[in-house]
């Protein structure tokens, strides 16, 4: 595990979510020049730092560290997404979603 390549997730999962550097390294508690940093293999960081960007990714620590397989990269992308829209927005992607469960479930009965 090199510095580059936990950099290179990092960088990664911040894309998959669309978030730029700066609103990323301000939503994880760190400078933009630091996240850079890390992005590029150029620094190190504590665990402290390793938590808090985990978190901002809703990803584990293992994940950043080791590279895991990515089974829920599309997961945190919707997540992504979700946590920048308004309330109402949420209720009507709810109301959306339920109502492709019922056309699916119907579906799926009738076979």
């Amino acid at each position: 595990m090199s510095g580059a390549q936990i950099g290179e997730r990092i960088r990664e999962l911040r894309e998959v979510q669309n978030y730029t550097r700066e609103v990323f390294a301000e939503k994880a508690g760190i400078s933009s020049k630091f996240l850079y940093e890390i992005e590029t293999g150029k620094k190190g960081f504590s665990a402290d730092t390793l938590c808090r960007i985990s978190k901002a990714l809703s990803v584990s620590c293992d994940y950043i560290m080791f590279g895991e397989d990515v089974k829920h990269l599309g997961a945190e992308k919707i997540i992504g997404v979700l946590e920048t829209m308004k309330p109402t927005q949420i209720s009507q992607i709810q109301n959306i979603l339920r109502l492709l469960y019922e056309m699916c479930d119907y579906s799926e009965s009738g076979k």
